[in-house]
């Protein structure tokens, strides 16, 4: 294991230490937020000084087995070397494992996100591939767990989307979904096409972390520009009646969010400050990545929205990534919300791309 990595996981263990000092402290007990946090660091550090304390403890025994080796007793010999054989590749399987563990972390992973969906080039076609898409993760959601709340949607008149707007709460939403953003494209005979001829569409995906607090990104009140206007989407009378949508305009950055799903204005409106909040904090990390392209770039994309990212074949009923060359003939599963796997591939290759980089530093 490389000097720099042990003398990392050795100050994590010291830290352990303190901290585990500190959670008995009288003083510390009082203070309710400090007692949190210290929790949290205490929950995040302890499986990693744990598997330390393995790989040190295997260490150690293929030490001693060897010792004993030398030693030139028979008996203990052929023990020492039934040892060495029982963890054989042991101690580089917990040195991965321990690398992996100590990448560095998004602070969004663990929390929720925000999902657009805009149909592009292809017209009524592209619509109904955005119905597609919305429906796929609706079913991964149900699949996850996840709670799906529609905060803007805007219908084609083909039955498709133009456009929608959804928050996605619940456990890692953002870690599974962060690698969705990019061009989806289908290819497909639509029913209007009498000749049987192959259509090509495309259509946007954007994952935005959700913003914690509000609070937390600074959003001048006469930047904004509010305008109320009547529900578009279904709500019966209801939407005939009152003016209850929010549109929202952040005029230093040009970003305009709606929100018409809720019946109250006041609702609709502190759901799109979220919305904004998001959309804002994002364009910080796209200003900072963009920064730094040219020294780090993860493997699986950028992420950018007019990056093509993965192509949705219907004729051959396959799904390729272009990120990571994954093609799937499952297609019809892959619709129906069954992407779990993609994601995960996703996952895998960008922490061996990260790992890579660890590496080589």
């Amino acid at each position: 294991m490389h000097n720099s990595m042990l003398k990392k996981l050795d100050q994590l263990q010291n830290r352990i230490g303190e901290i585990e000092s500190l959670l008995v402290d009288s003083e510390t007990v009082k203070d309710i937020e400090k007692y949190t946090l210290l929790n949290k660091e205490f929950a995040e550090l302890k499986p990693i000084v744990d598997k330390f304390e393995e790989y040190n403890q295997v260490a150690k025994n293929i030490s001693d087995a060897n010792e004993i080796i030398e030693s030139g007793d028979q008996e203990l010999k052929n023990l020492a070397e039934e040892e060495i054989k029982k963890v054989e590749g042991r101690p580089e399987i917990l040195e991965k494992e321990l690398k992996l563990m100590l990448l560095p972390k998004d602070s969004a992973d663990d929390g929720s996100a925000y999902l657009e969906i805009r149909a592009g080039a292809g017209g009524d076609e592209a619509s109904i591939f955005a119905g597609d898409l919305f429906r796929m993760y609706s079913r991964l959601s149900e699949r996850e767990g996840w709670n799906m709340e529609v905060i803007d949607i805007k219908q084609s008149e083909q039955g498709g989307l133009k456009e929608v707007v959804a928050k996605l709460e619940g456990k890692s939403v953002f870690k599974v979904l962060k690698f969705e953003s990019g061009v989806h494209r289908v290819q497909r005979v639509p029913e209007t096409e009498s000749q049987g001829r192959i259509h090509t569409s495309t259509c946007t995906v954007a994952i935005l972390p959700e913003v914690e607090e509000v609070q937390d990104i600074n959003i001048d009140k006469n930047d904004l520009r509010v305008d109320t206007f009547r529900a578009s989407g279904a709500g019966g009378q209801h939407v005939n009646k009152t003016d209850s949508a929010v549109r929202l305009t952040h005029t230093p950055s040009g970003i305009v969010v709606e929100c018409q799903d809720g019946r109250s204005q006041h609702k609709n409106k502190e759901k799109a400050l979220s919305l904004l909040a998001a959309k804002l904090k994002q364009q910080e990390i796209d200003n900072q990545q963009e920064s730094i392209a040219s020294e780090r770039k993860i493997l699986v994309g950028t992420g950018d929205r007019s990056e093509k990212i993965r192509t949705y074949n219907f004729p051959q009923g396959r799904m390729t990534d272009h990120r990571i060359k994954l093609t799937q003939h499952n297609l019809d599963q892959i619709m129906d919300g069954d992407i779990k796997t993609i994601c995960d591939a996703l996952l895998a290759e960008n922490q061996l791309a990260m790992l890579s980089q660890l590496e080589s530093e």
